[in-house]
């Protein structure tokens, strides 16, 4: 397991397969302590293994909330449970889910009261040809073609999963001065433990199957702080009295755009009292970062670097994969 720092580090580069020698994979993680007053919350896998006479590749970020247990019991377990799983050679999907289903009943009935959760992006390299990826969370996954870097992920949020959030009986609701939140209290739709609030959210992933072909470059897990941060716009130094009356706040990103227009000054005022999602990174700045390193750990480690030096405050984790 990895311990428990400030600061960890790894590089795998050694650590390849010989089987196909036109291609290595190689691998590294980094991993960074958050500005929050808890201790660190992420784990990580990144390791080799053969499995029913095929090499793996398995990679993971577990971004906990509220505890590291959720997270620490599926670093330990997750994948263990997914290639127990008869099928998972004949039809992966519908093994990967029920190894979720299951392995999130086990941390209801075993890990601490479940208190806690954890997202989960995952990915299963088989053969250095197939990659496969859950996600439950917000965490996420890019994977670069020929220069240009494509998220495989879904990010399960409150407010883009309303409707799924109702239909179990909860509801996404946002107070102010916090951002939308399932039943006021998770910032994510989807995820492993939670038992409070498990009526009303899933742990079943979202699940991707791609084919490794020669134009892949590299594979990034990133847990959220590589992406986003929560805050408040009257953080910013703003002085909001010397705006113009027609003030626009505009925060785009690849997926959605959120936009205040403020008829007057007080109007701004209030919008700024809410705790929005701005954005650090976008995934093509992501791509770039990790394209100007040879080692995946460096890489790793100057993606997070750069998520720091714009602001990024919670712990954050980076699982860099080479092809």
């Amino acid at each position: 397991q990895v311990p428990h720092e400030d600061v960890y580090s790894r590089d795998d580069k050694d650590d390849t397969w010989e089987e196909t020698p036109s291609r290595t994979v190689t691998h590294g993680h980094y991993m960074v302590r958050g500005k929050m007053e808890h201790g660190m919350e992420d784990y990580v896998v990144a390791e080799n293994r053969e499995a029913n006479g095929h090499e793996l590749g398995l990679y993971a970020i577990f971004d906990g909330h509220s505890g590291r247990d959720v997270a620490e019991y599926l670093q330990s377990h997750l994948f263990d449970n997914i290639l127990a799983e008869d099928d998972f050679w004949t039809n992966p999907k519908h093994a990967i889910k029920r190894a979720y289903r299951d392995t999130d009943q086990e941390i209801l009935d075993t890990v601490a009261g479940s208190r806690g959760g954890s997202t989960a992006v995952t990915a299963i390299l088989v053969d250095k040809e197939k990659l496969i990826v859950p996600n439950v969370g917000d965490s996420r996954a890019i994977l670069s073609r020929n220069g240009a870097g494509k998220q495989i992920t879904v990010e399960h949020e409150p407010e883009k999963e309303k409707e799924l959030v109702e239909s179990k009986g909860g509801c996404v609701h946002r107070a102010q001065g916090n951002i939308p939140r399932v039943d006021g209290q998770l910032a994510m739709t989807r995820a492993f433990g939670d038992g409070k609030l498990k009526q009303h959210i899933t742990s079943e992933p979202d699940l991707t199957i791609k084919n490794i072909e020669e134009d892949v470059q590299f594979l990034i897990l990133a847990s959220d702080g590589v992406w986003k941060v929560s805050e408040s716009l009257l953080l910013l130094n703003l002085n909001l009295d010397s705006i113009h009356p027609l003030a626009v706040y505009t925060y785009s990103s690849e997926t959605w755009t959120e936009y205040f227009l403020a008829s007057n000054v007080a109007e701004l005022k209030y919008a700024c009292e809410m705790y929005m999602w701005l954005q650090v990174m976008s995934n093509h700045e992501a791509c770039d970062c990790i394209a100007d390193f040879d080692e995946p750990e460096e890489a790793a480690k100057g993606l997070i670097r750069e998520a720091l030096a714009r602001g990024s405050k919670d712990d954050i984790s980076c699982v860099v994969v080479m092809f």
